[in-house]
């Protein structure tokens, strides 16, 4: 982990575009003296024009701030594609894509759908950002043209309900967060204020609604402590497990992101919380550093997520670390077939992909995958090798 001081120089226009979001969120601090950290990252992240998720720079891949398992191997769409495949052949209907990134997921999935004959309806892709729209319209032209044509964007959840796949991969992650402090059983809300021309922590007492969440979920010995302990609170799952339930009908979504279930997040080792930036693939933990060029996340509450899935009426159909559903859905099989049509080169390039995708150390147990169905009650293969979901 590197400190914010030690991250490369952004270009200068770069900079200027950061440095017009900064003037905008000094304002907003201005005009209340303070805001939550919430308030700060759906600006830095989600502001029109400026955002991180809204400016034109590259996000994904090499030439990015970091790469997700669409980039790293194509093995990740094909196992994807194959529970997609096997849900849509009970379900019929669409596929529907939140915020499909570089549009490779998008990509690598119909073109194995369409191997084996089970292409959805439509392919449904939610995105707000025309700049990510345009970069994953020109992904999906190089590598699927013929597909071109089943894909549909969208700027708002679709108003039919829906028969058929979710998919949410490294959303809930972005979500604005809610920071806190607690001590010696005093919880404080960390919030965002001004020191001379800067951003910073300021310490508040939180309000009664959050003192009430971080009481639920935070154990009673941790908040009465006499040591610091620092984490957050992704306060938008609910509302976006609501949306997402009220569009789904005959249907199963796939949440794929990092994190752990409740008992895991707030331990006591973990006290200084998960929050983190990634700018050109530098991992750190200044928020504040280049606001709208660099990434800010902090890791899933998969027990928050379950909570949600159940206010919803929704089932949950399984939850297991990554590496256990890739398996489960012919990782091997698809690295072997892959294998036999390459050199050597290449099968060293497949082996170093499957390590990364499965290795407890990589993203094998950092990563998690949910299964929440609607109207949908048989069992997923995903699943098969493992399921986790007493864990919640």
């Amino acid at each position: 982990m590197l400190h914010a001081n030690e991250l490369p120089e952004p270009s200068e226009s770069a900079l200027a575009v950061s440095n017009e979001l900064r003037d905008y969120i000094r304002r907003a601090i201005a005009t209340h003296g303070h805001i939550g950290f919430d308030d700060y990252m759906q600006m830095a992240l989600y502001k029109t024009g400026l955002g991180y998720y809204q400016a034109g720079a590259v996000k994904l891949g090499t030439e990015g701030d970091f790469i997700t398992a669409p980039e790293l191997s194509p093995m990740f769409g094909s196992c994807i594609a194959r529970q997609c495949r096997e849900i849509l052949e009970n379900t019929g209907g669409r596929i529907f894509e939140f915020g499909a990134g570089s549009g490779l997921l998008a990509a690598q999935i119909l073109a194995d759908l369409e191997k084996t004959g089970g292409l959805p309806e439509s392919y449904e892709i939610l995105e707000f950002s025309p700049l990510m729209r345009e970069r994953q319209r020109q992904t999906l032209a190089q590598y699927v043209p013929t597909l071109l044509n089943r894909v549909k964007w969208l700027s708002q959840l679709p108003q039919a309900p829906l028969d058929g796949v979710i998919l949410a991969n490294e959303i809930l992650d972005a979500l604005p967060l809610k920071c806190f402090k607690t001590i010696a059983g005093k919880i404080y809300e960390r919030r965002v204020h001004l020191v001379g021309n800067e951003f910073s922590w300021l310490d508040a007492p939180a309000d009664p609604l959050l003192s009430k969440q971080v009481r639920r979920v935070v154990s009673r010995n941790i908040i009465n402590h006499s040591s610091e302990y620092v984490s957050e609170i992704n306060i938008g799952v609910q509302p976006w497990i609501i949306d997402m339930s009220r569009m789904m009908r005959d249907a199963v979504a796939l949440i794929i992101d990092y994190g752990y279930p409740r008992q895991e997040y707030y331990h006591p080792q973990r006290s200084n919380g998960t929050l983190q930036c990634y700018f050109r693939h530098r991992k750190h933990t200044d928020p504040f550093r280049y606001p709208g060029l660099q990434d800010i996340t902090a890791s899933v509450d998969f027990t928050n997520v379950a909570e949600a899935v159940d206010i919803c009426d929704l089932q949950i159909l399984g939850f297991s670390e990554q590496a256990n559903f890739l398996l489960a859905t012919g990782l091997l099989d698809e690295a072997e077939q892959r294998s036999s049509t390459v050199n050597d080169v290449g099968r060293l390039r497949i082996a170093h992909e499957i390590k990364v995708l499965t290795l407890p150390t990589e993203m094998g147990a950092s990563f998690k995958v949910l299964a929440v169905g609607k109207g949908y009650n048989l069992a997923l293969s995903g699943f098969k090798l493992r399921d986790d979901r007493r864990r919640l």
